[in-house]
Order: structure tokens, then C-alpha cells, then sequence
């Protein structure tokens, strides 16, 4: 069963128990490349970005605290490894992470209005994927943050725990 979703292009078929919306069914669709899925370190990364820019906004009275709130928690999710299954893009795409960056804005849009009492098949949501949840941003911007930030906790949490026990 699918639900119908619109962009800037049209309307596209989304699978209907998915929370991805148009641009990253698009991004399945036209980019076949590879198998290579975007690393869990890279969707947790830009998680905290997400929840950090939430965050700000509502402390620069960009973002009202319901929708500040609703993107914490679903990034919250994200970080405890609830949606992994959401993020099915490869790594072949953009330099700046585009597509990578939309799905991590719907699938926040998709859940929280699920979380708020909505239905994905509802027209009408409470947050919106660009305006709400990527407010302030460019993919150019935050993904290449995600970047550093995972690099730096794969070195944290796996590379020096695993040189200490050869080295010592």
C-alpha cells in the first residue's frame, strides 16, 4: 500500500508504512547506484545537528517550543537506534548530502506528526520537513558537520579503545 506525497516535482508513491516522504522515494528511485548505505555514524551525526538547530531556533524564537520539542524526541529516537530502517539512501549522491539530509528532515517531519496524533496519510502535518526541521540550515553546512562529528566518535568510541588493547 502506498501513500501519495508531493515536492517541487509532483506527486510520487511512497511506500504508506514508511516515514521517508517524496525526495527520499525520489533518491531511491532515480539513484540505483551501488549498495552502500549511508553509515548509521552519519544519520546519528546529523541527528544531533538536527536536534542542536531545533534547539537554537527556539532560543532565537525561530521555532515554537511544541515543534522544538516534537524534533528533540524524534532525534532522540533516531539516537537510540529506533528509525535505523528509515534511512535507506546509499552513499552515492550528492558532495553535499542532500538527499541524505531530506530524509533525515521527513522522516523527523513524518514521526513527529505521527507522535502528535497524526496519521502519515494526513495531508496537513505539524512540522514541515524544510521549514521546520531543516530551519536555519543547508545540507552544505550540516552534513559536512555530521561528517566531523562522526569521524570524531567512530575515533572516541572504536579506533582508540581498539589501539589501547593492541598497544598496551
Amino acid at each position: 500500500m502506498y501513500r501519495v506525497e508531493s515536492d517541487t516535482m509532483g506527486n510520487i508513491n511512497v511506500p504508506a508504512d514508511r516515514l521517508w516522504g517524496a525526495q527520499t522515494q525520489r533518491s531511491i528511485q532515480n539513484f540505483p547506484i551501488g549498495t552502500e548505505q549511508m553509515p548509521k555514524e552519519i544519520i546519528y551525526a546529523m541527528a544531533l545537528v538536527k536536534k542542536a538547530s531545533a534547539i537554537v531556533n527556539h532560543a532565537l524564537n525561530l521555532l515554537p517550543k511544541e515543534k522544538t520539542n516534537l524534533i528533540i524526541s524524534v532525534c532522540d529516537e533516531i539516537l537510540a537506534g529506533k528509525h535505523d530502517n528509515e534511512f535507506p539512501l546509499v552513499v552515492w549522491q550528492t558532495g553535499s548530502g542532500t538527499q541524505t539530509n531530506m530524509n533525515l528532515n521527513e522522516v523527523i517531519a513524518n514521526r513527529a506528526h505521527v507522535l502528535s496524533g497524526g496519521q502519515l496519510m494526513d495531508k496537513l502535518r505539524i512540522l514541515h520537513p524544510n521549514d521546520d526541521v531543516n530551519l536555519s540550515q543547508s545540507s552544505n553546512d550540516t552534513f559536512p558537520t555530521a561528517m566531523h562529528i562522526s569521524a570524531y566518535k567512530v575515533i572516541v568510541d572504536k579506533t582508540i579503545p581498539a589501539l589501547r588493547l593492541v598497544l598496551f
